[in-house]
């Protein structure tokens, strides 16, 4: 079989909503893709709180979570089949939401993928593909990030692939391997000072333009302990609640300025880790934010590519759609140059209905 017609499924660290897109792969000479409808189903906001707070919950109250949250999952693909008509369905590819993520204790946690997902769409589809990252973990693997197999198969052409989601993480060949790694976190931070400020984001940057850069703050960010580790090396939440939160809410000043300051410190970031004038495929939801890839820029001269809407908000729902078509066919959808694993090998969790 060279042809596949999947649902890619990703729900990410900013909280927006759950991604789902229909996509139709072929492989020839090499692998084609083509993303045929797609759409973001937004969180109630009592479902948002939750997964906010789901970190701290105890093991009862998180498989209760686990077991809401996948009914969830299933009700929302099958709305979505139902609404754009879709027949031709191979399998439903999805990543769950990521709860916990500790590789350093040997934790990954996603939920929404129990096997009461399968069961849930068998009279759309016979096949679910998910739980893509649990098994990299049992191989000492980070567990992340798991994007990059998608991008040396379909976005060879560039020089780096960087996702500006919850966090921002990149992707590059170097040395006959993939390397990809979690750079700094972006979106999980400045989406919570736009909302402080009476926004859900920071609208292409706007707010950030009118605040100003906090020196102190800046270079106290800039010299965290995470920005010199060599790779493979990955963030969570927990991090972010550890290291970068504190030190912001420890600072008297202004929301605004804190979003500027950061804004600064997530561009002097990214431009560290590119070669001048490199071509780069920017997606994910920071690739509106004009004012954050114009401070890059500054920082040094790049190629910043952003590609159609589509690809933009869905490339992580396509890969993981990618992923399982890969699982399905037992090809290699996790590296171990990536993410630290004992060996190369395909992940994810097969549910099959009769």
């Amino acid at each position: 079989m060279s042809q596949y017609n999947v649902i890619g499924v990703m729900s990410g660290t900013s909280l927006d909503g759950i991604d789902i897109a229909y996509i139709q792969f072929e492989k020839n000479e090499r692998w084609k893709f083509k993303i045929l409808v797609a759409e973001t189903i937004p969180y109630e906001s009592i479902t948002e709180q939750q997964l906010r707070e789901a970190i701290h919950y105890d093991s009862a109250k998180l498989q209760k979570l686990n077991t809401s949250y996948t009914e969830l999952l299933a009700e929302n693909i099958q709305k979505f089949i139902q609404k754009h008509h879709i027949t031709n369905l191979d399998a439903v590819c999805s990543h769950g939401h990521t709860i916990l993520h500790q590789p350093e204790n040997g934790i990954t946690y996603q939920i929404g993928n129990l096997p009461e997902l399968g069961i849930l769409l068998k009279n759309h589809v016979k096949t679910v593909v998910c739980d893509f990252r649990v098994q990299d973990v049992e191989l000492g693997g980070q567990g992340a990030p798991l994007v990059p197999i998608g991008d040396e198969l379909l976005f060879s052409e560039y020089d780096y692939c960087l996702n500006l989601g919850g966090f921002a993480n990149v992707s590059f060949h170097k040395n006959g391997k993939r390397i990809a790694y979690d750079i700094c976190p972006v979106n999980i931070v400045l989406n919570k000072y736009a909302k402080q400020l009476g926004f859900p984001y920071d609208d292409r940057g706007n707010l950030a333009t009118s605040g100003t850069y906090l020196l102190s703050l800046g270079a106290e960010l800039d010299t965290l302990p995470y920005y010199q580790q060599k790779p493979p090396k990955s963030l969570g939440l927990e991090w972010v609640q550890e290291e970068i939160f504190p030190r912001l809410e420890a600072s008297p000043r202004k929301e605004i300025d804190l979003l500027r300051t950061f804004t600064e410190h997530v561009a002097k970031q990214l431009a560290q880790n590119f070669t001048k004038n490199a071509k780069i495929l920017v997606t994910g939801g920071g690739a509106y934010n004009d004012y954050l890839l114009e401070r890059i820029n500054y920082h040094k001269k790049l190629q910043l590519v952003k590609p159609s809407q589509k690809l933009i908000e869905y490339k992580e729902a396509l890969i993981f759609g990618f992923l399982g078509v890969l699982r399905l066919r037992e090809e290699i959808n996790c590296l171990k140059s990536v993410t630290g694993a004992a060996k190369d090998h395909s992940s994810g969790k097969i549910y099959r209905q009769n």
